[in-house]
């Protein structure tokens, strides 16, 4: 199967990466889930727990039968004169396939986990968040994963790490560290 990650600049903080590399202004985040929901049999979108976010994807996300989810922080983030931290956000999820329970995670539609510090980009993901996303998607070792925006490289090296899981003793490491089918893409959503 055909997976993607896609952890864009969320509605209205594109300002954040314009120093980054592959910068390109704002998402068009209607295109990206129409892209999603076109190109991959499963896939993983994080967005931002405020109401303009929420209300803006609900429409297009409503379209495609994916489920909202929730990352609660444990840890998060307080501003200065902002009463009220973002302490979880909406990931939503198209399943590749349905999930099957499993020994490696209990499944539940929320995770909760810390923000990652000092990871070199604002918005890193943490490793046990990818994992949870990547079994909630009902992704398995041998699919292709697609990091539409990667950032810190986190999601790719979480998707490693989370396919070590599989390996089995006498299997060759070669074939564990195979490429993972991660794609450069330019964070405005081009076509691959």
């Amino acid at each position: 199967m055909k997976i993607a990650y896609a952890d864009p600049p969320y509605i209205g903080c594109a300002h954040l990466y314009r120093d980054h590399p592959d910068y390109a202004g704002e998402v068009d985040h209607a295109r990206l889930i129409e892209r999603l929901d076109r190109n991959y049999d499963g896939w993983i979108l994080h967005a931002a727990a405020t109401p303009r976010s929420i209300a803006t994807l609900a429409p297009f996300v409503e379209r495609t039968g994916a489920r909202w989810m929730a990352w609660v922080k444990g840890f998060a983030a307080f501003k200065r004169n902002i009463p009220v931290a973002f302490a979880w956000e909406p990931v939503i999820v198209k399943a590749a396939r349905k999930p099957v329970v499993s020994k490696r995670l209990v499944m539940r539609d929320w995770i909760q986990e810390s923000i990652t510090l000092r990871r070199g980009l604002t918005g890193a993901k943490p490793e046990a968040v990818c994992h949870w996303a990547f079994e909630m998607v009902a992704a398995r070792p041998d699919d292709t994963l697609d990091d539409l925006f990667p950032g810190s490289g986190a999601v790719a090296e979480a998707w490693r790490t989370w396919r070590l899981k599989f390996a089995l003793p006498d299997e060759p490491a070669a074939r564990v560290a195979a490429p993972i089918g991660v794609q450069d893409q330019a964070a405005d959503g081009a076509e691959p």
